[in-house]
């Protein structure tokens, strides 16, 4: 320590100082840092880059054929949604139409085509509202003729299908006198069922066919 109270430094100090700031930095050799007598190898990467792109390019041509084969099922099934004909709408049944309508348009003819089928002509029909047989309250009927002067009636007491029926007879020349009911016991009326048990009932009294 000098005397004046000031610390200098040791001459063995200040020269290992100034030693290490004058020392040349040497370039390492380490493979990390290769010097510049150490030979370098030719570097990879325009190889890999070559093989990364073909593998990317290989894995989107699968990717594109993984879709492709996704869509076709797809358009397939909407394909055959399209193609699907529609369910047919359901026939309405001929009960269903409207009285007015059912009478005149199926009734009256199903019942002439049923007559005939027994080797006789078809009778004249016609249907109308009117006073009811026998006991004249107010109806909708069927009034037939046949050869020979012979009548018949079927008549409802309101204009539908499953209202009450009744049958009027007369022969020629006379007027009706009784009045039978007529398919009562039936739960569920149809065109075949009125047609099949009218006309059994007019054979039943010989008026069909060659008698």
């Amino acid at each position: 320590m000098n005397p004046g109270g000031r610390w200098s430094a040791p001459e063995s100090l200040e020269f290992a100082t100034e030693t290490a700031e004058q020392r040349p930095v040497t370039e390492s050799s380490s493979p990390a840092n290769p010097g510049p007598d150490t030979p370098v190898a030719a570097s990879k990467a325009p190889s890999n880059a070559k093989a990364t792109a073909a593998a990317s390019a290989a894995d989107g041509g699968q990717l594109t054929k993984a879709a492709g084969e996704v869509a076709e099922p797809q358009a397939a099934s909407a394909s055959t949604s399209e193609s699907k004909p529609e369910p047919k709408p359901k026939q309405e049944a001929p009960e269903d139409q409207p009285f007015e309508r059912f009478i005149p348009d199926l009734l009256l003819p199903a019942i002439a085509k049923e007559c005939q089928s027994y080797g006789g002509p078809a009778p004249e029909l016609t249907f109308h509202q009117g006073p009811m047989p026998v006991v004249g309250s107010d109806c909708w009927m069927v009034e037939g003729s046949l050869p020979q002067q012979r009548r018949f009636w079927l008549c409802f007491t309101r204009p539908d299908i499953q209202a009450a029926k009744t049958v009027a007879l007369a022969e020629a020349g006379a007027e009706p006198s009784l009045l039978e009911s007529f398919l009562i016991d039936e739960r569920k009326m149809t065109l075949a069922l009125l047609v099949s048990r009218l006309v059994q009932r007019l054979n039943g009294q010989k008026w069909l066919g060659p008698n």
